[in-house]
């Protein structure tokens, strides 16, 4: 069955869910992966996006989705940073040194 632009926004929504839990459990190579598949799904949907379109109540639904995605992005970015800035101590201690 060949998924519909409304169905690239559910699976994007789902995983961007996925992505949020992986972070809030620390399992950053899981977010990695979701963020592999929103990027894959995200490239589907543009490609959908020249072909179809989505019915007024769709275009509805699609604001309560990316208003979802935007809030578990958000808060994926509040939980990866102290991972983020970790990471950058460990990979360069000299660096980071010199710029505080």
């Amino acid at each position: 069955m060949a998924a519909t632009l409304f169905d690239c926004y559910l699976a994007i929504e789902a995983a961007s869910q996925q992505m949020l839990e992986a972070a809030r459990s620390s399992s950053w190579d899981e977010v990695v992966r979701y963020e592999g598949a929103c990027a894959v799904l995200i490239e589907q949907l543009r490609h959908l996006a020249r072909e179809a379109e989505l019915s007024p109540q769709q275009r509805r639904e699609k604001t309560r989705i990316m208003q979802n995605i935007l809030r578990n992005d958000a808060q994926v970015r509040l939980l990866a940073e102290p991972w983020v800035s970790e990471m950058d101590r460990l990979i360069s201690p000299g660096l980071t040194q010199t710029l505080h």
